[in-house]
């Protein structure tokens, strides 16, 4: 029983440059391994155009076309594959066909990634594309701009190629850092983390008043606007949930009509995994005039439909409030200095959203927004974990940072980034 490690996961060129490339996925299933496929697709920068999905819950089968969010993006597509197979359990495990949890592997080593240079516009970004081209994840951060105009840059990163332990892949990330940063770079340091990578796992104690705005669980009518990430409200009003348990005796039919946006399957399947719905089938379509339609065969964990309405109606909420809502972008005073706040919910596995401070540090570049100071950490609710991004944002740039109008127009500008608009 069981396929050839090197037939669990196939990549397949277009024809013509333009088109998508064809992901298929046959390995034996596993709780939360559609979420799991569709958070490598989105940390590699890809869009996933349409898919199918399909498993017997002992052996699942998945097909994906997927595009780059930029024609600029380069795509390690044989790291992609490595990556890939690495989420998906072992066709040789005797295990998962007798359904029994696996053994945890252990979590990857975080290192310690501290530099210090002269201060420049777009360093950050520019750091942080290195890192991500290395495929090195940022786990967190500390930047902090000294008043002589030095940078102090402390980068905890694991390694998704699980190197970092070798010369070869320090001297690798010390090149292309060093690339980077030129002469600006005055020293640049890799270890190990100790104990004080503890003390860097929280952040600085937000405000009641922020944390209230930032973490609400449902937002007024007059925030949906600028919460919701959507650039037209009447599309958020077409969003739709229908559940129907009349087409089969198995399964419980779960139709989702939404409006299209980066990361959308990953908040869906993330959300699901969260809530112990397995998808037995599903079939996602193109985007269609900024839409995407999705029919999903579901079951609850114990193998029975959804049909009691309680258990329905809170299944429909979270899932509009992930679709719709899935991060949270704010900006507030922090003293006399302007901040700007990113949150999105960290998965029941502990697992953050990722490429979120890519994407905000590319947009306050193109902005021309120089950044102070940031940091990211966990922050704890009544109902889940946080991740937050806190950006204290230089008040010498082309906007008036006081203003509502300038502040509205950062914000949207980092939302649309975060979102793929």
């Amino acid at each position: 029983m069981g396929v050839p490690g090197d037939d669990v996961i196939q990549i397949q060129k277009p024809r013509k440059a333009g088109e998508p490339y064809v992901i298929t996925v046959n390995c034996p299933d596993k709780t939360g391994l559609g979420c799991d496929i569709c958070r490598t697709i989105l940390d590699f920068g890809l869009y996933i155009d349409k898919g199918d999905v399909s498993t017997d819950g002992i052996w699942c089968y998945i097909v994906l076309w997927v595009l780059p969010h930029s024609s600029s993006l380069i795509v390690r597509w044989s790291n992609l594959k490595s990556r890939l197979l690495s989420v998906c359990p072992s066709s040789c495990s005797v295990a998962f066909y007798l359904k029994q949890r696996p053994a945890n592997s252990s979590p990857s080593p975080v290192y310690l990634l501290k530099f210090l240079c002269l201060d420049r516009k777009e360093l950050l970004h520019d750091v942080t594309q290195v890192l991500c081209e290395l495929e090195l994840t940022i786990q967190r951060v500390k930047v902090t701009t000294t008043p002589d105009g030095r940078v102090l840059d402390l980068f905890f990163i694991t390694d998704n190629l699980d190197l970092l332990h070798t010369k070869k892949r320090q001297n690798e990330t010390f090149e292309q850092l060093h690339a980077v940063l030129g002469e600006s770079c005055i020293s640049c340091e890799l270890q190990l983390v100790g104990p004080e990578y503890e003390s860097h796992q929280g952040i600085s104690s937000l405000s009641p008043m922020v944390a209230e705005e930032l973490f609400r669980c449902e937002l007024l009518d007059n925030e949906v606007r600028s919460q919701a990430l959507s650039p037209d409200l009447t599309k958020l009003k077409k969003t739709s949930i229908t559940m129907d348990n009349s087409l089969s005796p198995a399964h419980t039919l779960l139709q989702i009509h939404c409006v299209d946006h980066k990361g959308l399957l990953y908040d869906i399947m993330r959300t699901l995994k969260d809530c112990n719905i397995q998808i037995a089938y599903g079939r996602f379509s193109s985007s269609t005039k900024g839409y995407r339609e999705l029919d999903l065969f579901v079951q609850q964990k114990d193998g029975k439909r959804v049909l009691d309405t309680e258990k329905q109606s809170a299944l429909s909420a979270r899932l509009k409030l992930e679709m719709l809502h899935p991060l949270r972008v704010i900006i507030s005073n922090r003293g006399p200095d302007t901040e700007l706040l990113v949150a999105n919910p960290v998965e029941l596995s502990g697992k953050g959203r990722p490429r979120v401070f890519y994407d905000v540090t590319l947009a306050l570049k193109i902005l021309g927004i120089c950044i102070f100071s940031a940091e990211i950490g966990r922050h704890s609710t009544s109902d889940r974990e946080w991740e937050v991004y806190r950006f204290l944002l230089d008040e010498n740039c082309a906007y008036q940072l006081m203003r509502t109008a300038a502040r509205n127009q950062i914000a949207d500008r980092v939302r649309r980034a975060l979102m793929g608009w």
